[in-house]
């Protein structure tokens, strides 16, 4: 008798689980979901999105069309505002945001920002920067020829393009400025990536940041020797990236160990450096749903092969363990978070 019962129990969960699956496929059959970018177009974020986008829906249950929105402004944080408080609640929207919009909202502090870290629900990340590096790039033509050009305290600054206040060009910028000691001018402003991209193709800038896959990707004559832009420094990784070993990283430049302890905790949302997140109160099975399919995409050979083509890196993270590190950075030294959240802070210069 008890191993009737057993057995009905299995069954009846096994139904139970079936019809759970059903339900997600029969929502998302003949629907849209959108992804929300938090940058315009031609930029790192969002040629992760549109590569994302082209393979995620044979995933998900239903197999739903994927569409993007562009949503530039303040550094990605436009959009995760959007996310977080007005985007449908359903399932059909999840955004891709700079990997300092979840850091913002760990340090407080910016009244642009009316949500908590925790409150946060994580689809997951493309990187996790394996084979990839946050690099300063700089005009062979400018004024500081190298890397000791640009540590002299008399030589001259370097004008790098930023976009806003608490993203990561504008970050990665000031952090370099001020525990190195690299004479860096940081002119911000610009709506994207591919904004300061063009700026520093006419003159109108001297440098820039940007990750060596995305480089690699929509600017692939910056990677050769001859190029006009050459790399100066590296950041988000402990060692150096090997296909620009002769770059140095940051944490080899700080003056001290308080510089390098800061230097370590910011580089650790590199861990998670395509982050995708989805709306809070999402219905338990999709948002399980749209985690699972987001995994499978990325690891598919169609995502692989394309990635592959386009020389980005894909080594990605699942929504849990995107969270777990994001909450993870609270535990970092008050003086360290006091730092970052002066770093990240509007009135920033």
């Amino acid at each position: 008798m008890r191993f009737l019962n057993a057995l009905c129990a299995v069954v009846c969960f096994a139904i139970a689980g079936a019809a759970r699956a059903d339900d997600v496929a029969d929502f998302y059959r003949g629907k849209q979901v959108q992804i929300i970018v938090g940058y315009g177009a031609g930029g790192g974020y969002d040629l992760y999105a549109r590569l994302l986008a082209r393979h995620f829906g044979d995933f998900i249950p239903g197999n739903p069309a994927i569409v993007i929105q562009n949503m530039p402004g303040a550094g990605s944080l436009r959009a995760a505002q959007y996310i977080q408080s007005v985007a449908a609640r359903d399932g059909t929207v999840t955004g891709a945001l700079d990997r300092q919009a979840p850091v913002a909202a760990v340090l407080g502090g910016n009244p642009a920002i009316k949500y908590r870290a925790s409150d946060m629900v994580f689809l997951g990340t493309l990187s996790s920067y394996a084979d990839d590096a946050f690099v300063l790039w700089a005009r062979r033509d400018a004024g500081a020829k190298s890397l000791a050009d640009l540590m002299r305290p008399d030589g001259p600054e370097l004008k790098v393009g930023g976009s806003a206040s608490g993203s990561t060009d504008d970050a990665t910028v000031i952090l370099l400025r001020d525990l190195t000691g690299m004479r860096l001018k940081l002119i911000t402003g610009y709506p994207d990536g591919n904004s300061i991209a063009l700026a520093l193709e006419r003159g109108e800038l001297e440098g820039r940041t940007s990750g060596v896959s995305s480089i690699s990707a929509t600017h692939p004559d910056w990677m050769r020797p001859d190029g006009h832009v050459h790399a100066i420094v590296q950041v988000g990784r402990k060692t150096r990236l090997p296909v620009i070993a002769h770059v140095p990283t940051a944490r080899e430049l700080a003056h001290d160990d308080r510089g390098r302890a800061i230097i370590e905790t910011m580089e650790t949302p590199y861990q998670f450096a395509r982050p995708f997140v989805l709306p809070p109160g999402l219905p338990a099975e999709r948002q399980a749903a749209l985690r699972k399919a987001f995994m499978e995409a990325s690891n598919s050979p169609g995502l692989r092969a394309e990635a592959a083509k386009m020389s980005v890196d894909i080594s990605p993270l699942d929504g849990e363990t995107v969270g777990r590190l994001v909450v993870g950075m609270e535990s970092a030294p008050p003086e360290v978070l006091a730092y970052l959240r002066k770093l990240l802070s509007p009135e920033q210069p």
